[in-house]
């Protein structure tokens, strides 16, 4: 029976129906921007949503392979260090928090210790030089909030 893509498509068509929903509470702004106004866009994307997400459950793959329990914790692992990370970059700068996370990702990639500190250091300041001088953007290297 195949029924992660009819129930993962179901999901997308109720979600693209939500965001429909909530583009048509947008107001109109008195000066318009351009001629198509904000609720054009969100309504676009949501369509080709409800469109993708029939399709997939018109016709779903074969059921898939699913990982297993240690890839799944390995995944949630990753997900509460990424957003760990994301709110760890105002308050430390980007420096610490970027060798920290990237350092831990790279310990469930591979589980090697020195390695995955010199991952880390390495993304941390290459990513920093790339950004702030070859991007232009402006980050913190580093805040201490004590």
């Amino acid at each position: 029976m195949i029924r992660s893509d009819r129930v993962f498509g179901l999901a997308i068509v109720l979600v693209a129906l939500a965001m429909i929903a909530g583009a048509l509470q947008f107001q109109e702004p008195f000066f318009a921007s351009g001629p198509v106004g904000p609720k054009v866009f969100p309504i676009l994307i949501a369509g080709l949503m409800v469109l993708c997400g029939g399709l997939m459950m018109a016709r779903p793959d074969p059921e898939p392979d699913w990982p297993h329990a240690m890839s799944l914790l390995r995944i949630a692992v990753a997900v509460v260090v990424m957003v760990g990370y994301a709110y760890a970059l105002k308050p430390f700068g980007f420096l610490l928090p970027t060798a920290i996370a990237s350092g831990v990702i790279a310990v469930l990639i591979r589980p090697d210790a020195l390695r995955a500190t010199l991952t880390g250091a390495g993304l941390s300041v290459g990513l920093f030089l790339i950004f702030k001088y070859a991007l232009g953007l402006t980050l913190v290297p580093w805040r201490w909030p004590f």
